[in-house]
């Protein structure tokens, strides 16, 4: 399983809304201070140890996550487990509708473009990865797998954040 946290300035840049062009290790990255994390427009990354609830979410070479809604309550503190059950690779990155299709189209143009963030998880055939994270707003906010062709075959999921 791969760590999926980066230097201070790239998390900037993904809350951002920004997304960089050039190459960014899948490797071990930089461990976060979650104390410090920056604040989101769908929250903030969190010590997946902490999390109140884990939640499972599948993945499939039908370009489909199962579940595709998720109901989470604002402040919880949620760990996720994308579970890759595919024989391709597959991420889950949580964003916004707006960042997710941006995103999407970027990598469209720049498919050989790395990035690794606390919202993202990259996720080989067979294996799972781990993404914690605090829902601080109610709202409707989204998930989605950014491998190009992926995200526009409907591989997009919707997260539902309740008072």
């Amino acid at each position: 399983m791969i760590n999926r946290y980066v230097v201070a300035a790239f998390i900037a840049v993904v809350s951002s809304g920004t997304w960089a062009h050039d190459s960014h290790s899948h490797g071990v990255a930089a461990q976060v201070d979650y104390a410090k994390a920056p604040q989101t427009a769908f929250g903030r990354a969190a010590d997946p140890a902490k999390a109140i609830r884990t939640i499972a979410v599948e993945m499939t070479d039908q370009m489909r996550f199962m579940p595709s809604q998720i109901t989470v309550k604002r402040g919880e503190v949620v760990r996720f487990v994308p579970v890759n059950h595919g024989k391709v690779m597959h991420e889950m990155v949580l964003g916004t509708s707006a960042e997710l299709y941006q995103h999407s189209e970027m990598m469209k143009k720049n498919a050989s473009m790395k990035h690794d963030a606390p919202n993202m998880a990259h996720v080989a055939p067979g294996t799972n990865g781990v993404i914690g994270w605090q829902f601080d707003k109610t709202g409707e906010f989204f998930f989605g797998c950014l491998i190009p062709g992926h995200f526009d075959a409907g591989m997009v999921g919707k997260i539902v954040v309740i008072q």
